[in-house]
């Protein structure tokens, strides 16, 4: 990586620049961009690292194998080394296929309420893990972990992404995985201050109102905040959230009572502060392209993530500088930290980028998805799992392959990367004798034909939260098609992967011999899990590590 230059050798638009994260297609080519509204093409996007000068990238998409190319260009287009950042709270492999993928958060925490020092050590194996893996692919900010306490379970965007429903055990749990992280020379985040657990709208379609009181937010919001600086994080990230106790005017992202007043003096953080991403709708909605950096700066953030246009943005502050609203000494201390982050991300070489590697290009494979890696994934599913009524629900295949239907309800099955052909969830059950059916937004709906004979059917259930999808119209598709099983007689098992509110919900209405398995994670691997005790499998004849 290139040293850093002295800060005071920048031009104030170079200084600004340095405050400035874009979001990046991790894929090679223009072609494969998958958001064009978000994504620049490569040209602009090396415009924007080698003439502008940005200080990092957020990379979303493609193979790991491809991550860690695009990531060595984008290092080689960077006169200044860049922050590479990624939203990897369930592991490398979340984002970038190939590597690791955990379980959501809240699983490690449903392991916490049995067993707090088994969780605290997968919490921390999984730390290490995901900066192994990051590192090995040249990622060198991990934008986790989430320290916020869903304590709604109507929340749409947090939900099992945070470790649980308490702050004594998101604090613990947060907090191991920084520790394992801390081998390894990588930046965490705590995010998204001063909390975004206790919400019932997604912050990235509007801006959410919070009606809790300080003294409240001081006893469950800020301890994790607390915890995770304690533990050493590098950076916390803000939400964009208007909490009229703290500040009744403008949201946290953009207050300077929230971020400088209480985040810096009062809880004594001295790293990153940086933003949550500034194109959301609780901010362009009502701040526009260039206010909305320039007050986020004025409030106290170091980092301006995803700005509506970078170019402007960056003109915007520099502005705002010349114009007496911000001072030359704001931006210096952005930068200075900045300074000090990269510093600490230069003490190591990345595993994909060294001298030693570039003669060996595929060398960061024997980082990724390793035995350890896979092992730890499995315990954390097959302990964080729930299962009921009267199992197994079939032990051997049935000769009539028209026997029943298996009836997957997703979201979106056009943008769903836990479900192919080859996934668990639809070839195990063929084996059975369940022939397949999809339903989602895209399924019209059916009408009911009374003489119809009823399907027997095993009903799989992908529902968590997850950023600009509500989960409401799903899980009412769901409940819809349940209660019609149910009173056909038809319900042979239910199968859910996802959010365990979702489990919660449907758990009454369950005759209590009707078998159902519960899984916190959707990918392949859960599915596997699953489906092994639903049919009463031994691991060897479905091999997990093919779906790692």
């Amino acid at each position: 990586m290139n040293s850093l230059p002295d800060i005071q050798s920048l031009s104030l638009a170079q200084q600004v620049a340095q405050m400035v994260v874009v979001r990046s297609s991790g894929y090679l080519f223009d072609h494969q961009i998958q958001y064009p509204a978000w994504e620049p093409p490569a040209a602009r996007l090396q415009h924007w690292i080698q003439d502008l000068g940005v200080g990092g990238v957020i990379l979303l998409g493609a193979s790991a194998g491809e991550l860690a190319l695009r990531s060595q260009q984008l290092q080689r287009y960077a006169q200044i080394p860049l922050l590479i950042a990624a939203d990897i709270e369930e592991g490398v492999g979340q984002r970038f296929a190939g590597a690791t993928w955990f379980a959501p958060p809240m699983a490690i925490g449903a392991i916490a309420r049995q067993d707090l020092q088994k969780a605290q050590n997968y919490a921390k194996q999984k730390g290490a893990i995901t900066a192994q893996e990051a590192l090995a692919i040249g990622i060198n900010w991990i934008l986790a972990p989430v320290v916020d306490v869903n304590n709604n379970p109507q929340n749409p965007v947090i939900n099992v992404r945070a470790y649980g429903e308490t702050p004594e055990i998101v604090s613990q749990l947060a907090c191991q995985f920084i520790r394992g992280t801390q081998d390894y020379p990588v930046l965490t985040t705590a995010k998204h201050f001063p909390g975004h657990g206790d919400t019932a709208s997604d912050s990235h379609l509007d801006l959410p109102i919070l009606s809790q009181s300080r003294s409240r937010m001081a006893q469950v919001e800020f301890p994790p905040f607390q915890a995770a600086m304690a533990a050493g994080v590098d950076a916390v990230m803000t939400a964009h959230l208007l909490i009229p106790s703290l500040d009744d005017h403008y949201p946290a992202t953009l207050s300077e009572k929230v971020l400088t007043q209480l985040l810096r003096q009062e809880l004594g953080f001295e790293g990153l502060i940086v933003t949550d991403a500034l194109i959301m709708g609780a901010i362009t909605n009502r701040y526009g392209a260039t206010e909305a950096p320039v007050k986020a700066v004025e409030a106290g953030a170091d980092i301006l993530l995803m700005p509506v246009n970078p170019e402007t943005a960056i003109q915007a502050v520099c502005d705002a500088v010349a114009a007496g609203r911000i001072s030359r000494d704001r931006i210096l201390a952005s930068v200075e930290r900045i300074w000090q982050a990269k510093a600490k991300i230069s003490r190591g070489t990345q595993v994909s980028g060294n001298r030693s590697d570039q003669a060996q290009p595929l060398s960061f494979l024997g980082h990724l998805a390793q035995p350890t890696a896979i092992s730890t994934v499995t315990n954390i599913l097959r302990d964080s799992q729930q299962v009921g009524g009267s199992l197994p629900l079939r032990s051997k295949p049935l000769q009539n392959s028209r026997q029943g239907r298996n009836l997957i309800i997703v979201d979106d099955i056009l943008t769903c990367d836990v479900l192919g052909r080859n996934a668990p969830a639809v070839t195990l059950p063929q084996q059975f004798g369940y022939q397949l059916q999809w339903v989602d937004c895209h399924t019209p709906p059916m009408p009911r034909d009374h003489n119809e004979r009823p399907i027997p059917t095993l009903l799989q259930l992908f529902i968590r939260g997850n950023p600009f999808r509500s989960t409401a119209s799903l899980t009412d598709v769901a409940a819809d098609w349940l209660q019609r099983l149910l009173t056909d007689q038809a319900l042979e098992a239910l199968v859910i992967y996802g959010s365990p509110y979702t489990l919660e919900q449907f758990l009454p209405d369950l005759p209590a011999q009707t078998p159902y398995v519960y899984s916190y994670g959707q990918m392949p691997e859960a599915q596997a899990i699953a489906l092994e005790v639903l049919f009463d499998q031994i691991e060897s004849d479905y091999n997990l590590t093919e779906f790692i």
